[in-house]
């Protein structure tokens, strides 16, 4: 199956890895993801900030050339670019905008609600060559893959359920957690440090108190945020936290026994290494 993708600016540059996997197991999958042509960012975190036009602009022009060159459908592994091409749509076809003739032929997904479509659950389930039993995890949606509703679409945005259930497909014991889509403070990293470190550290203390391992996302924004502020937390509130924070698609392609899972590893701040080889996963 063919299908548009749009990787945008972060999994390019910090979020390598979840680019990485997420190609890897869409390809073993028997999904061809075809890059949309010069593509360009989409805006997030910024233009919709200072400039109306262009936090249009930006996404739209993503969404034309993937109607009218490609004729595909989109999949979108970030969750603020999903976000941000899913509000493009909504203006779009909410009245004509002459400079972008987007006429909503194709569907915009999330990678993850793509990939938890009962076809692909069932592909996965066959591909698994290492069941992930014995890892406790829990899943982390965040803010923008879910809400505002009214956006992007989904039926469970204060309780999803994609990441868990394919999750459980893996064999993880994907924990309940009231925390799955609270904010961790991505969009005040430079602003408002002291509470970045205090929604991060609740959502690490949460995390903890059921026995979850580690955390699971699907957002690099989040993954950057949780990933990086580990070690100043311990050091600011004298806490021992290890918590490993992965994206879904390295699980999967570990379940898979595909690519290079050192490679992908190498990205991660805190290293996952000695968890995955304590549950012989490596």
């Amino acid at each position: 199956m063919r299908v548009a993708y749009y990787p945008g600016c972060t999994l390019e540059t910090t979020a390598k890895e979840f680019d990485l996997t997420s190609r890897e197991v869409c390809r073993t999958l028997g999904i061809d993801l075809v890059e949309i042509p010069d593509w360009n960012c989409c805006g997030a975190s910024s233009a919709h900030e200072t400039n109306t036009y262009l936090s249009l602009a930006l996404p739209a022009r993503n969404l034309v050339k993937a109607e009218r060159e490609l004729g595909l459908d989109i999949v979108v592994p970030c969750a603020a670019c999903f976000n941000r091409l899913k509000t493009a749509e909504k203006r779009l076809l909410a009245g004509k905008h002459e400079d972008f003739p987007f006429e909503g032929k194709i569907k915009i997904y999330s990678l993850l609600s793509f990939l938890a479509q009962p076809r692909w659950k069932k592909v996965f389930k066959q591909e698994i060559k290492r069941p992930l039993r014995g890892l406790r995890a829990v899943a982390y949606y965040g803010c923008l893959l879910t809400r505002p509703p009214e956006i992007t679409d989904h039926p469970q945005p204060e309780n999803p359920m994609e990441m868990d259930d394919l999750l459980k497909v893996m064999g993880v014991e994907c924990l309940p957690w009231s925390y799955k889509t609270d904010c961790c403070g991505a969009s005040l990293v430079v602003s408002k440090v002291d509470i970045v470190h205090r929604l991060v550290k609740r959502l690490y203390d949460k995390a903890f108190e059921i026995g979850a391992e580690c955390i699971v996302t699907a957002c690099p924004l989040c993954h950057a945020n949780l990933d990086l502020r580990q070690k100043e937390i311990n050091e600011k509130f004298n806490t021992n936290y290890y918590l490993p924070i992965f994206y879904f698609t390295e699980l999967m392609a570990l379940a898979m026994k595909i690519g290079d899972t050192q490679n992908w590893a190498r990205g991660h701040l805190v290293n996952p290494s000695p968890l995955l080889k304590a549950k012989k996963i490596l």
